[in-house]
């Protein structure tokens, strides 16, 4: 009962996720399942999701990787930031592990700079199923970071493995 209030609460108070798909990627063999609001234009990418706010505050990504090719999918995420503007500050780096969905999930969190300023910049892995792995990069402007504060928070926390 107290998780269907707060569902509703979080829909009432985030206008924009209640008009959020559930996204299953990749979508022919799915192993992850997420609410994306329609504004933030989910789309599937060769290797997982992404999407972007509707103001270009946030950019977000969800890749996909098996144990073999974890260290690529991170490398690819670091160089498609680097290649989009965005400098990451290396000496600000914080690393937190949460639980999310039952699964364990270990951040990346760095402040840096991109072509319209301050930027904080967020690297995170979990494991939806054995031998899978989900790499979440996202950059967001400062400043814009605490208004989509609860809107980012429910998408991150709708994210769960996929049904089988």
């Amino acid at each position: 009962m107290k998780t269907i209030f707060v569902g509703a609460l979080l829909a009432a108070l985030i206008p924009g996720i209640s008009q959020a798909k559930t996204l299953a990627f990749p979508s022919d063999a799915p192993i992850a399942q997420i609410a994306i609001p329609d504004s933030w234009e989910p789309e599937e990418t060769e290797t997982g999701i992404q999407a972007t706010s509707d103001d270009s505050a946030i950019y977000l990504s969800i890749d996909v990787a098996d144990e073999k090719s974890t260290d690529k999918v991170i490398d690819d995420a670091i160089a498609f930031l680097q290649k989009n503007g965005v400098k990451v500050d290396g000496s600000t780096q914080k690393k937190s592990d949460e639980p999310i969905n039952g699964m364990d999930m270990t951040n990346f969190d760095w402040t840096g700079t991109d072509n319209d300023g301050a930027v904080n910049i967020g690297l995170s892995l979990l494991s939806p199923k054995p031998g899978k792995l989900l790499v979440i990069t996202y950059w967001v402007s400062q400043g814009t970071q605490e208004a989509h504060g609860p809107e980012l928070q429910a998408i991150i926390s709708s994210l769960k493995p996929a049904a089988e």
